[in-house]
């Protein structure tokens, strides 16, 4: 009976997450209690489904020892009715994105225990590991444009002002902005385009399989997808994701105590708020995706697939990220790699696995805990104080606010909106990147302009010693990085006392030539400083593992991909390349199958 009840009430199974399935189970213990002489009183119905499905779900995971045979079976029988009757020849391919997990954090996991699934792809030859370099921007707007569309211009943060467009603010984190963004990148021939599937991801990759992908998030047609019946395939499977999710709950509320009662620094506060969204990042989002995919790979048809797990990047924000919750955000993710290894066993084709991530983090305390004051607070103590200024400075919780509840920041933009139209001067912070903007004139001001005005302005930010460098345009020499010390003329590629970014590694000052061709550029780019020793910078949000500019673990990523395919010896510099090197792989792999 369960695959027809679940295929009946799917679309309302996925407007509740899943958890229609109690009532559905419920109705259907009202109508067969009867029959074994049990007497159900007031919400008894409730109560009995949660708690059969419950004991259910545990005693599965402890007899079979955490065997997913039964589950493979339920979902195998359907994707033998929807297979086609021609096998491909070639392999499909899965690419398992783990968001913000560097090359350094992943060894570090790898040889402490925590991902011994991947150790095993590594130890066993049949992968590679590569560690790759981000753009400027080192977060998941930028990076996954280039990966999954192979255009990521004019993605100049986490979130810019647009002067031209009435001082517009665009982010990443905006189910309405994000779908204007992939009109603005897309070809038509993204990552995805060719028969692909998106799974969580910001972006779609042009793909037509679609499952909670921001930029089509707002499109209600996409939300119901067959694929997602690998989900709810088992009476169970719900409650599972709730036992794990609660769970998880409670693993999160027990950190945030042990955090305080032992006094752990860095440290930020976290809230209820926080621990519902890591519920759903690390529990939900991670189940579904890895469902689905199984549900795809058993199938056959679809010939790549994309898919960002969120759990690890949004933990490590707020707890850091060589801290015990993140490392096990990780293992939860390598034991997810594994049931997708072990679900591909049962396909009807060959599909290969990549592993990898779009940028990392970096560790370290805000400017707010080493400085004493935001950094909206500081730029405004540098200008005259009649001016207006609106600043956004919101950590990066918000990012995945708006797929559990997409109607929860229509009020909060249009808020936003009016405050910036009518501010003079805007902050927002993107990690340990900021973005300064006199939003009275509606184009770039240059250097000379801004020291006319502001005098105060760009020295005070140079001699904060919380600043690594800014970025500024002059009238007279092109683009210029300055620092305390030094000047390096990007144009010439001359410096002046000290290179600036001496210690920002030696693509830095291509990216930031590179950023310097974008659009909406703000009139001034402040990077933290970067202290190699401790490998720290500061956030100017609130959040002690952050990425947005560069400085440390953010703009390592890594990228484990089959050892015969075709990879360039060299780095690979920028998300553009990723996406060359996986569409070219996929093209590979189709024609050597002909």
């Amino acid at each position: 009976m369960w695959p027809i009840i679940t295929r009946l009430f799917l679309p309302f199974i996925l407007l509740t997450f899943g958890f229609a399935l109690f009532i559905v189970n419920a109705i259907i213990i009202v109508i067969i209690a009867p029959m074994f002489y049990i007497n159900l009183v007031g919400y008894g119905f409730l109560v009995a489904a949660f708690v059969l499905t419950a004991v259910n779900t545990l005693l599965t995971a402890i007899l079979t020892i955490d065997d997913d045979t039964s589950y493979y079976r339920v979902v195998l029988r359907d994707a033998r009715k929807k297979r086609k009757k021609e096998v491909k020849d070639y392999p499909g391919v899965i690419v398992v994105e783990v968001d913000g997990l560097s090359y350094g954090m992943l060894r570090e996991a790898i040889e402490s225990g925590y991902m011994n699934n991947v150790k095993k792809l590594i130890e066993s030859e049949t992968h590679t590991l590569k560690p790759w370099i981000t753009d400027l921007s080192s977060q998941t707007g930028a990076s996954q444009a280039g990966i999954l569309h192979g255009n990521n211009s004019d993605i100049v943060a986490f979130r810019w002002v647009e002067k031209e467009n009435n001082n517009k603010i665009v982010e990443c984190s905006s189910l309405k902005d994000i779908e204007v963004l992939e009109e603005r990148i897309s070809d038509g021939n993204g990552l995805l385009a060719d028969n692909g599937a998106s799974r969580s991801n910001l972006f779609s990759g042009d793909a037509k399989d679609i499952i909670l992908t921001s930029s089509k998030f707002r499109n209600f047609k996409k939300l119901y997808n067959t694929a997602w019946f690998s989900l709810y395939s088992s009476p169970s499977y719900t409650a599972r994701i709730a036992l794990l999710g609660l769970y998880d709950l409670i693993k999160e509320l027990r950190s945030q105590r042990k955090h305080k009662v032992e006094d752990i620094q860095p440290r930020i506060d976290r809230d209820f708020k926080y621990a519902s969204i890591r519920v759903g990042t690390n529990v939900f989002l991670s189940e579904a995706n890895t469902a689905t995919l199984i549900g795809d790979v058993m199938v056959g048809d679809i010939d790549v697939a994309y898919s960002t797990y969120l759990g690890y990047d949004e933990i490590a924000y707020h707890s850091g990220v060589e801290d015990e919750d993140s490392y096990y955000a990780l293992r939860l993710i390598d034991k997810h790699i594994k049931r997708l290894i072990e679900g591909s066993r049962y396909a009807s084709r060959e599909y290969q696995f990549v592993i990898q991530s779009d940028h990392g983090q970096s560790k370290g305390a805000t400017f707010t805990q080493r400085y004493g004051k935001t950094f909206e607070e500081f730029v405004i103590s540098l200008l005259p104080e009649d001016m207006s200024i609106y600043a956004n400075l919101s950590s990066q919780e918000d990012h995945h606010t708006e797929i559990f509840n997409p109607f929860s920041r229509k009020k909060d933009e249009e808020e936003e909106e009016d405050e910036c139209i009518e501010s003079q001067v805007t902050v927002l912070a993107s990690g340990n990147l900021a973005l300064i903007n006199l939003t009275q004139w509606d184009y770039r001001l240059t250097y000379e302009e801004l020291m006319e005005q502001y005098p105060d302005l760009i020295p005070g930010i140079l001699d904060n010693e919380y600043i690594g460098f800014i970025v500024v345009y002059s009238q007279e020499h092109g683009n210029l990085v300055l620092s305390k010390n030094g000047k390096y003329f990007l144009d010439s590629d001359k410096i002046e006392g000290e290179d600036p970014l001496k210690n920002y590694g030696k693509n830095a000052a291509e990216k930031i030539k590179r950023h310097c061709t974008f659009n909406h550029l703000p009139d001034i780019l402040v990077n933290s400083f970067y202290e190699a020793e401790k490998d720290e910078v500061c956030a100017f949000e609130e959040l002690i593992g952050s990425h947005g500019g560069i400085g440390g673990m953010q703009s390592e990523p890594f990228i484990l991909y089959p050892s015969d395919w075709k990879v360039p010896d060299g780095d690979i510099v920028g998300a553009e390349n990723i996406y060359s090197v996986l569409k070219e792989n996929l093209q590979l792999l189709k024609n050597n199958g002909k």
